[in-house]
């Protein structure tokens, strides 16, 4: 499927950054906030958001820091990656657009932040949509072991800990998105002029120093931010989500083999629906939008208290 066209870029500025973000839709109380990952861009939601829009929505597609047009205003900004900022920047874009709550949907880095606003601004969201389900990183168990063929597929973890990976990244950063496209999604058939259009958003100044500090940090080799020590205190305790959910898994996810959500479940102790998606990959939203759009037109209703379906 060749994505649409998004709708012209917009900036809002906040206390940190200069945020670029499309928008598209009426306003109106039913806000979504369509959050990427790494290594991707807004382009994930090109063909979720008219889907959206259609269904009532008023749609927000930000690009992360470091991703895009998105900017720090200050050179003395500390270019962090970590969770807490991650999950911060979208609190913060709320503030700066005037939206009281919103519906929050993502994957990957996107997802995260998702899950850090519902765990610690949980009054802020009315709504989440998670691809993996619960994606706040136990930074405490960074250390713990996995399945080496999952190790495998998390190479870049461990190479963005080096100097020789922070080098890599900046010399051929599509390169690498690349290899994890591949990886992560091997049913996607994506085309060079997916990968070329998203890759524009990775010659952002500051990407190699956010995207290199959030594997650091999360691995703990890299402290934090001053600024994000109370949030992060508070998502060490992998507190659990209350506000309504639905999680999702690509049976097709060549890193996060899909499940039937049990293992998670303690995590969610709000109304909550897990689905798997048929041969999706983790670049969900762009792979199957329909699926995508379907679970955030699910969590408005679960939220609503009315039945699926109705």
């Amino acid at each position: 499927m060749h994505p649409r066209l998004l709708p012209p870029m917009k900036h809002v500025r906040t206390d940190v950054l200069d945020i670029a973000y499309h928008e598209v839709g009426a306003e109106n109380d039913d806000t979504v906030l369509l959050l990427h990952g790494f290594p991707y861009d807004v382009h994930s939601y090109a063909d979720v958001a008219p889907l959206l829009a259609d269904s009532g929505f008023r749609v927000v597609v930000p690009y992360l820091r470091g991703h895009g047009p998105t900017t720090f205003l200050s050179p003395a900004t500390p270019r962090v990656g970590q969770q807490a900022a991650l999950g911060t920047d979208v609190v913060d874009l709320m503030d700066a657009l005037g939206i009281t709550r919103a519906y929050l949907a993502g994957y990957d880095w996107g997802g995260r932040a998702a899950c850090v606003v519902a765990a610690v601004w949980p009054e802020r969201c009315l709504g989440l949509v998670s691809v993996n389900g619960y994606l706040i990183q136990d930074i405490s168990a960074a250390m713990n072991p996995i399945a080496p063929e999952l190790e495998a597929g998390f190479w870049y973890f461990y190479y963005f800990l080096t100097e020789r990976g922070r080098a890599g990244l900046a010399a051929d950063a599509e390169g690498v998105a690349r290899v994890i496209w591949t990886r992560n999604s091997p049913r996607w058939a994506f085309t060079d002029e997916d990968l070329k259009r998203t890759a524009e958003s990775f010659r952002n100044p500051d990407y190699v120093d956010v995207v290199t500090h959030s594997y650091r940090h999360r691995l703990g080799f890299a402290p934090g931010a001053a600024r994000y020590e109370e949030a992060e205190s508070l998502l060490a305790g992998q507190p659990p989500l209350s506000v309504p959910t639905v999680t999702l898994d690509g049976t097709a996810d060549g890193n996060f083999p899909a499940t039937d959500g049990m293992s998670s479940a303690h995590h969610f102790i709000g109304p909550r629906l897990h689905r798997q998606v048929q041969d999706a990959g983790h670049n969900l939203p762009q792979e199957r939008p329909e699926a995508f759009a379907a679970a955030v037109r699910d969590v408005r209703r679960i939220g609503r208290g009315r039945a699926l379906g109705s």
